[in-house]
């Protein structure tokens, strides 16, 4: 149980992750800055731990032999043990320890390497080129469900050989699995999540059989599709195994599909927030890839990650025992005034950034790579041929405390 301090501000003592209103996640900012000034290492009403500090998440970061991302024990609690929620997360590659963590890394490591992405580099382009084309016809855009979204849908959909005309069903089993990650579990979160995870299941077994039947090896190699002939087929006569294989492509449409919308819809808000900055990005395409780590760090798309302690250690003064579980907000360590100079403001140009968008150590993103280069291509495309392009409407936040982004979001080409 937390213990009541006196000393601290009415929206610290308060802070739980249980009970968020709408003012937190619309603008969770200043709250963070208060908990990082007043109590960066916080015990939550829950028990858990709450950390704020960039340093602090970067220690936990890298040491991955004390604090564990292992989640069977957590999510047993909180899906139940054998849930479709339950199998996923704990077979699935980002909530796993060595050496399964490892295993399952090293064969998709081949999909993500610089030689990959750059074969891919004049696809991607073509991909967005044409979504913008097909935006011009009417004069503007949602940038998510038109762009943001509809981009890694198309990445991830050629990356698992998934048909054309089912892709459209991707987009929502990802937001249903990974809806169910937030701090609060409602019975409706749980049960959208649950449905969505078995009927990917019974869609990619289906799926994976289809295409093992028809996968020549040697013409695979030149197909995006080869992600799943090289998960399928394994490396050096090691394979995953039938469940693991269903479940780390169900992983592979969540880390790619979540963290590139909201990187390119984020991104695309903020440069509307400080038009100094998108006249400044639009004048000067150089600075793309600085400005694509500041929207990484301005607004992280994911700005929550967790880890179990399971020996005994002390961050930033506080001792933990094992077993305690720890938060760590990405979003308040990103804007550490002590890593990060003026970090309320958008610089396209900020060197360096160490942001933790992407975690770090052993479980830093594996698709981090990928993320980056949609993420390029498309805001840079977009400034290159409507760099007047405006906010019309009403922009929809999706009302998320772990994943932030929106869910619409229009604009107009000037």
């Amino acid at each position: 149980m937390a213990t009541s301090r006196p000393d601290l501000p009415p929206q610290v003592a308060r802070f739980d992750l249980r009970a968020l209103d709408r003012d937190f996640l619309d603008n969770p900012y200043p709250v963070y800055h208060l908990l990082r000034q007043h109590d960066p290492v916080r015990h939550m009403p829950d028990g858990s731990w709450f950390l704020t500090r960039y340093d602090d998440l970067h220690a936990v970061y890298r040491d991955s032999r004390r604090f564990s991302s292992d989640k069977k024990v957590e999510f047993g609690a909180k899906y139940g043990e054998g849930t479709p929620l339950h199998r996923h997360h704990t077979t699935s590659l980002v909530f796993n320890d060595p050496p399964l963590h490892t295993r399952v890394r090293r064969l998709l490591s081949p999909a993500f390497t610089p030689r990959a992405l750059k074969l891919l580099e004049h696809r991607f382009q073509a991909l967005v080129a044409r979504m913008l084309d097909r935006a011009e016809k009417n004069g503007g855009m949602d940038v998510i469900a038109d762009f943001a979204s509809a981009l890694p849908v198309e990445i991830v959909g050629d990356m698992l050989a998934v048909p054309h005309e089912d892709r459209h069903l991707l987009r929502d089993w990802s937001l249903a699995i990974l809806g169910a990650l937030e701090p609060v579990l409602t019975p409706e979160r749980a049960e959208q999540g649950h449905r969505a995870v078995a009927e990917f299941e019974t869609y990619l077994e289906k799926h994976i059989v289809d295409w093992e039947t028809r996968m020549d090896a040697r013409e695979a190699e030149d197909a995006y599709g080869d992600v799943l002939a090289g998960l399928i087929r394994g490396e050096n006569g090691e394979k995953l195994t039938s469940a693991e294989l269903v479940q780390n492509c169900i992983f592979l449409l969540n880390a790619g599909h979540e963290t590139t919308t909201n990187l390119i819809g984020n991104g695309i808000a903020a440069l509307l927030e400080w038009p100094d900055e998108k006249r400044r990005l639009a004048n000067d395409p150089g600075l793309i890839k600085p400005a694509i780590e500041e929207f990484l760090r301005f607004e992280s798309s994911n700005q929550l990650g967790n880890r179990r302690v399971v020996e005994r250690v002390e961050i930033g003064g506080v001792t933990f025992e094992p077993g305690a579980l720890v938060t760590l907000c990405i979003g308040a360590a990103n804007r550490d005034p002590a890593q990060f100079a003026d970090p309320d403001r958008l610089d396209v140009g900020r060197t360096p950034n160490r942001h933790l968008a992407f975690g770090a150590g052993i479980h830093a993103c594996a698709g981090m790579s990928l993320a980056r280069l949609e993420g390029q291509i498309a805001v840079q495309q977009l400034l290159a041929r409507f760099p007047d392009f405006r906010a019309t409407g009403t922009a929809v936040r999706g009302g998320r405390a772990r994943f932030r982004g929106y869910l619409s979001f229009p604009i107009q080409f000037s």
